[in-house]
């Protein structure tokens, strides 16, 4: 399924302002996922936009009209207009002149989320160590496994595996209101994009992080887990600046 979150309404609207990015806007990705959990129409369509946003389907700039959202989600403008309301609390989304656009942070504003990031989930690897069922630590090893056993894996793994291998970090950490944090703080996620731009150096670098933390969640040491998860994330933060994405 190729679905854009622009369809031919939207495409006439995005055409008359200066905002338009110059690469097609394509949520294939965002929209072919189900809501994380049991959930109304307003966050569900808050869940499809912010994931477009933060895995860079929806690029800073990109003009979000309320009335072509709506008819592209086929919802009611209601949750358009309400999810709207929840990103520009996040600081995901600034008020234009015509509706909304994705917000375009500064270096510095992205370094200081990176930073926060690091904090927290270094803080969730530590708990995760600490108070992790053997049958997730093991969870949490296969995962990485798997990536270990790719020879040239695909960014559209690299980017789900990835995913997937922190979302199991932070739920064996038992702590929900970290965990919301965590979500509130992930603003700039690892996506197709970095992987597309990182080089073979760059991924054996984070294989070898994942590893660190593998191991000191196995070996339930808490401040290896902490520190590696801190450092793992910082070293993306630099790499991400030095191909020109961070």
């Amino acid at each position: 399924m190729q679905d854009s979150l622009v369809g031919p309404g939207t495409t006439r609207a995005l055409e008359n302002t200066d905002l338009l990015t110059t690469e097609p806007i394509n949520l294939a990705g965002a929209l072919n996922r189900e809501p994380s959990r049991n959930s109304s129409a307003s966050t569900e369509v808050y869940e499809r936009l912010r994931l477009a946003i933060v895995t860079g389907e929806l690029r800073p700039n990109t003009p979000l009209i309320e009335v072509d959202l709506a008819e592209a989600l086929k919802v009611s403008r209601t949750p358009v207009r309400e999810s709207l309301q929840r990103l520009m609390a996040d600081g995901l989304i600034v008020p234009r002149r015509r509706g909304w656009a994705v917000r375009e942070y500064s270096q510095s504003e992205i370094q200081e989320n990176y930073e926060l990031r690091a904090a927290l989930e270094g803080y969730a690897a530590g708990l995760a160590a600490e108070r992790g069922t053997d049958a997730e630590i093991s969870e949490i090893a296969a995962i990485q496994a798997v990536r270990d056993a790719q020879v040239d894996p695909s960014h559209e793994f690299r980017v789900t595996t990835n995913r997937r291998f922190h979302d199991a970090i932070i739920a064996a950490a038992r702590n929900t209101r970290l965990a919301a944090e965590i979500f509130r703080a992930g603003q700039f996620y690892f996506n197709e994009r970095i992987a597309s731009a990182s080089t073979q150096i760059d991924f054996k670098a984070n294989q070898d992080d994942h590893g660190k933390i593998v191991r000191a969640l196995q070996t339930r040491n808490t401040r290896e887990a902490e520190d590696a998860m801190r450092a793992h994330i910082l070293r993306t933060f630099k790499a991400s600046q030095r191909v020109g994405l961070a």
